[in-house]
């Protein structure tokens, strides 16, 4: 089975008032659009996104959007929100039982574990929403007639009353036959709603409280406060410095390319491994890792799995950074020491620091790299191998 995210983020959000789209908006240090794309690029069942943009985005999308550690493609939105899922839907080629999760970008808090558990239900149905049972009594008015009130037809049992969320799943040929059916049903709020017009059950996974949508400048109020919400002393768990330490080594040889953080390097021999074998990569891939207690490289990207082959680890790297931002994490700064007899790196250190930085999401004065020689000991003084220690500094962001 294979998924398929849709982000929908087409809408300029005019009831923020805001200069720009409200997806672009801060939320913490990143803009709201992305912390809904790096939860979903954590997903591991997710192989690939298509982003909903407005077209002054979608003909420039932002920085995060370009370096992804998932295929990414953009489509401009549409007037409505059925029809931006239209025109990403329309670019989907997939089998009837594949799935395609879609999620709005405005619920920035969705945690990593709604989504899972969303995917999980979906291989019992043909589709799932994630949705909060209603806690509070539940009244039908009847229809506004000019008076500063409305008169109640009825209560409603509040336990069969669910408010919907994001995200939703469907299997391919369900959602085919929602989006079909809301050509001629525009007053749809949902794809679920299309879906359930269409004759398919619709299962309800338990949403979250915190997964919020933002309409407001209220809401981004609330969203800050969720985000740094822990109980007492939340203030200071939020800033609280996470450290990891990675280390790797690879032997090398000749017919093999030279990958040192993403740049290649002229050389006589290159460095052997599953991947493209960039040793810098894969030592700031397990600091990361390490920093927010989410494992190591090995765990999330094992050389027994043919995916991996001749990877370009520089996205194994920015794998692991949305790894950790889902987990509620913000990279502070990296640093390195490579220890290679030969070549000498200095003049490819400053393409070196640019390129890791770009893929990790922070400024270049951020990451620092050296290179060290062995001083001619053992097999990295001998030009064998070449290894590289680094360390990430982390602030736990809620």
């Amino acid at each position: 089975m294979r998924v398929t995210a849709i982000l929908a983020a087409g809408g300029r959000g005019t009831r923020m008032g805001a200069p720009v789209p409200k997806q672009m908006l801060l939320l913490g240090n990143r803009p709201i659009l992305q912390h809904s794309f790096d939860t979903l690029q954590a997903v591991g069942e997710v192989m690939d996104v298509v982003v909903v943009l407005p077209a002054e985005l979608a003909s420039d999308p932002p920085p995060f959007l370009k370096s992804p550690t998932k295929p990414v493609r953009i489509v401009q939105g549409g007037a409505t929100r059925h029809e931006s899922v239209a025109n990403a839907f329309a670019l989907l080629d997939l089998r009837p039982e594949d799935r395609v999760m879609i999620h709005d970008a405005a619920r920035p808090l969705a945690s990593l574990t709604l989504f899972e558990r969303l995917i999980d239900a979906s291989r019992h149905t043909e589709a799932a929403i994630a949705a909060l049972q209603a806690i509070d009594s539940v009244k039908q008015a009847a229809p506004g007639s000019g008076q500063p009130f409305r008169l109640i037809t009825t209560t409603l049992p509040r336990d069969t009353i669910y408010l919907a969320q994001t995200p939703q799943i469907f299997s391919y040929g369900a959602l085919a036959d929602g989006v079909k059916l809301g050509r001629s049903s525009p007053g749809a709020t949902d794809e679920a709603a299309l879906v359930e017009q269409a004759g398919y059950r619709v299962s309800l996974v338990d949403g979250e409280p915190g997964n919020i949508k933002i309409t407001t400048e209220h809401d981004v109020r609330v969203a800050e406060a969720l985000l740094s919400r822990s109980g007492p002393g939340a203030r200071e768990r939020f800033m609280m410095p996470r450290i990891g330490v990675g280390y790797d080594l690879h032997r090398l040889e000749p017919g093999r390319k030279l990958i040192l953080g993403g740049v290649e390097i002229p050389n006589t021999t290159g460095l052997i491994g599953h991947s493209d074998a960039d040793v810098l990569c894969h030592a700031l891939t397990d600091a990361i890792l390490g920093a927010a207690s989410q494992g190591d490289i090995g765990r999330h990207f094992p050389d027994t799995d043919a995916t991996w082959k001749d990877a370009d680890s520089i996205h194994l790297l920015s794998s692991a950074v949305a790894i950790v931002r889902a987990a509620g994490f913000t990279i502070v700064n990296l640093d390195a020491v490579v220890i290679a007899e030969l070549p000498k790196l200095a003049p490819y250190i400053d393409a070196i620091r640019r390129r890791v930085a770009a893929a990790v999401g922070i400024e270049p004065g951020a990451v620092s790299v050296k290179g060290k020689t062995n001083e001619k000991v053992d097999a990295l003084g001998r030009n064998e191998a070449i290894a590289v220690h680094a360390v990430a500094l982390l602030g736990l962001e809620r």
